[in-house]
């Protein structure tokens, strides 16, 4: 028919940079990395062009952020997707080499001041699951399977993991990032080879905590030193321990929780058994023991406190979004060392411009919680708009709230959240995770159906009764069930504030084994539970000498007083 035949004409306006900056865009969103910033941070870098050439260098960062946004396009494919939407514009378009001397001479200096620029907190604390009462909820953790070329000089600086059965196939990359689990945003990041343990890299990022987040970390992050820096930042922390630590009972809460002294710091143990049930009728059940600075337990109860902790799993999201969804999984392109730095600021820049955009459209209709944004979606948006060169100057006032990205986020939400479980092991038959023996969690993913928190009760310690230097063994006999540390602190707390030697402890506690006594002395006094005045003679430290009127920590005062 006539009608199906008819035509329409559609024009439109592209406004972008004037002459050879013309290229220098990311699309929708250039307004999170505006002209005037990629200015400023060449001029502070000192990587500006001397001589304005047909290449410039704000025309290079934006290239290079457009490297990250297809990993899977070589330099002139990913060049004509930056000028696809400037029809009716005479540019040049350079050779693969005039690409590669362009990455060469901006180096990857100016890629990382932009994402420190960019990088901190993205929500606003009343944006829904951000904050956990006055404080942001962050996270750390790291990253291992980032894969580099296998080249010469990227092995000479990563080296190769190596497992039982040879060499791993490609240099492997450890990215530490502390993460937003509201927003999954980053507030820093830290990377190099994978000899160097997670914790080195974490400490370089604490000067970015501060007094109004909480930490969650795992079971790798609760060594005494890193927990004492941490809490020198002021920063509240939920961190999991090592289920080998046997922390000192100094007074029980009444929600089964604990107190306790690590590296001198004040801390609360709450040890609790997750039980869940799934769909298919199986119960999978693990031990955790969190340390948290957070001490007074009626305004943080134990279980709240367990459930928080969960919220530590959404920097994997971010990971995920990293490597699978931005890389898809693939090897990183540059082949020498300072190329691999650069790539990697500019692929941590670009994620988190993305979660800017996605934050603005999620906190456009208020109670949206960001868990619900596509992550998926705004990237095939972002790659739409760079490719039709839209939103590059926006005429809004504020960015992001009227455009693509925006749109695709806020009609296709994820759906909300569900609970699940599957097994933690990584897809591969040569996997460096494999099944353990009698592992119950379910291989593949299953919906939990019901959760069971059973905060496990720390017995309370029997009091020794008050004794002399001439009282008899059985008089100072601990119970059998307790610990060698909980028993010697409290034959101590017999007489507080006097020296013991180790021989009379030892004496005292039956214990046979007097040079291991004498070297976990040591150790406990390198803790802070005691003070060595000399050789072999200790007392007790002032936190762990109390009474009934006073509790050892500055707490507010118990409903009913601790147990030991």
């Amino acid at each position: 028919m006539p009608g199906q035949s008819a035509t329409c004409t559609l024009t439109r306006t592209v406004t972008v940079a004037e002459g050879v900056f013309a290229p220098g865009h990311l699309g929708e969103l250039t307004p999170y990395v505006p002209f005037e910033l990629v200015d400023d941070v060449l001029a502070r870098t000192r990587t500006a062009q001397r001589r304005l050439r047909r290449l410039p260098s704000r025309v290079g960062v934006y290239f290079l952020l457009t490297l990250a946004l297809f990993p899977s396009l070589g330099y002139t494919r990913v060049w004509d997707r930056l000028v696809a939407g400037l029809h009716g514009l005479k540019l040049h378009r350079p050779s693969e080499k005039g690409l590669r001397d362009l990455r060469r001479r901006l180096g990857p200096a100016p890629l990382k001041a932009l994402f420190e620029v960019l990088a901190g907190p993205l929500a606003q604390p009343s944006t829904p699951g951000v904050c956990y009462r006055r404080w942001r909820t962050v996270a750390f953790d790291g990253c291992g399977s980032l894969k580099a070329p296998d080249q010469p000089r990227v092995r000479a600086v990563l080296g190769k993991i190596q497992h039982h059965w040879g060499l791993a196939g490609y240099p492997a990359l450890r990215l530490m990032a502390l993460c937003e689990t509201g927003t999954r945003g980053l507030l820093g990041a830290a990377f190099g080879p994978t000899s160097t343990g997670e914790t080195a890299y974490a400490s370089r990022l604490l000067p970015l905590l501060n007094a109004r987040m909480l930490l969650l970390a795992d079971r790798g992050f609760d060594a005494d030193g890193f927990l004492v820096s941490v809490a020198d930042t002021g920063a509240q922390m939920l961190v999991r321990c090592n289920p080998r630590r046997r922390p000192a009972v100094l007074a029980t809460l009444p929600d089964g929780s604990f107190l306790t002294l690590l590296g001198g710091l004040k801390l609360r143990i709450i040890e609790a058994r997750i039980t869940v049930t799934t769909s298919d009728g199986k119960r999978v059940g693990d031990h955790y023991r969190l340390a948290t600075t957070l001490l007074d337990h009626r305004t943080d109860p134990a279980e709240v406190l367990v459930r928080l902790y969960h919220e530590r799993w959404e920097v994997e999201s971010a990971f995920y979004s990293l490597r699978h969804t931005l890389l898809n999984g693939r090897v990183l392109r540059s082949c020498d060392p300072f190329g691999l730095e650069q790539e990697i600021w500019a692929l941590l820049t670009l994620y988190q411009a993305l979660r800017s955009a996605m934050v603005d459209a999620v906190e456009s209709v208020p109670g949206s919680d960001p868990d619900r944004a596509s992550f998926t979606a705004a990237l095939q948006a972002a790659r739409d708009q760079v490719v039709s060169a839209g939103g590059v100057l926006p005429t809004g006032e504020t960015p992001g709230t009227e455009s693509t990205i925006a749109t695709a986020v806020l009609t296709a939400p994820l759906p909300a959240r569900r609970s699940r479980i599957s097994a933690r092991r990584v897809k591969c038959p040569m996997s460096r995770y494999p099944l353990k023996p009698g592992e119950e969690r379910p291989l593949t993913s299953q919906n939990i159906t019901h959760l069971d928190i059973n905060i496990h009760h720390r017995p309370a310690i029997a009091e020794f009764p008050p004794t002399s230097q001439n009282a008899s063994r059985e008089q100072t006999t601990a119970p059998a069930g307790n610990g060698c540390k909980d028993r010697t602190l409290q034959l101590m707390r017999t007489d507080p504030h006097r020296p013991w030697r180790a021989r009379e402890i030892s004496q005292a506690l039956e214990n046979t084994h007097f040079r291991s006594l004498c070297a976990q002395l040591s150790r406990w006094a390198k803790d802070g539970l005691l003070r060595r005045v000399s050789r072999g003679t200790y007392v007790l430290t002032p936190a762990w000498i109390h009474n009934d009127q006073q509790l050892p920590l500055q707490t507010p005062p118990l409903t009913s007083p601790p147990d030991a």
